[in-house]
């Protein structure tokens, strides 16, 4: 039997879809400073199995593009996989009750020290599936203007030694391909906003900052 032979037809609708099963038993193994690792028994209904995942608050990511395509990217420390990684403004959202598309802006002007007057929803990802609940959304942000001096936040830890670079779209998108650029908000980004931008940019969904 050939792939051709078990591929879902085009039609058939290929979209993720929520799917709750059971949770016999919940429990916290380990209660950490952002995250939790937490185990639950899982009724599949001919067996249960024991699976130990992140529980994870979810996350936001900016595409930046100023007026001649070319990309927002920062160089962050990732000590789990020793490595210094070129990545889009993000962050979590861990403020109860904050809209995703206000948490973005709030970590724009933190980590890069700009404002975005429009805003389009871009992608969004569950970031590790097998073993975290992680989702992340990413917004494209355009119009852009700098924070004023006196606004600005004041960095600290890995942040503290982020530096900006400005990628052209397109050279972003080799890197990518070519595996120097590896950070799945870069790498999900870049390529939806090259393929966005391939399409005219219409199929892209505005949002707006609440007041």
């Amino acid at each position: 039997m050939s792939a051709a032979d078990t591929a879902v037809p085009a039609d058939a609708g290929t979209a993720d879809r929520p799917s709750e099963r059971p949770v016999v038993e919940h429990r916290t193994v380990h209660a950490g400073r952002i995250f939790d690792l937490v185990a639950d028994v899982v009724d599949l209904g001919d067996t249960q199995v024991t699976r130990e995942y992140l529980a994870h608050p979810g996350a936001v990511a900016v595409v930046v593009l100023d007026d001649d395509d070319r990309v927002l990217l920062l160089d962050q420390y990732r000590h789990a996989v020793r490595q210094e990684l070129w990545e889009p403004p993000a962050g979590l959202l861990d403020v109860a009750g904050e809209d995703p598309v206000a948490a973005a802006a709030r970590e724009l002007a933190e980590e890069a020290d700009l404002r975005a007057a429009s805003w389009w929803r871009l992608t969004e990802i569950f970031s590790t599936p097998g073993s975290s609940s992680e989702r992340i959304q990413l917004f494209l942000a355009r119009d852009l203007s700098p924070v004023p001096e006196a606004e600005r936040y004041a960095r600290v830890d890995e942040e503290a030694t982020m530096r900006p670079v400005w990628v052209p779209l397109d050279e972003a998108v080799a890197g990518v391909l070519a595996g120097r650029l590896r950070c799945p908000t870069t790498v999900v980004g870049v390529l939806a906003a090259a393929a966005a931008r391939a399409g005219g940019w219409t199929d892209l969904r505005p949002v707006r900052l609440s007041a």
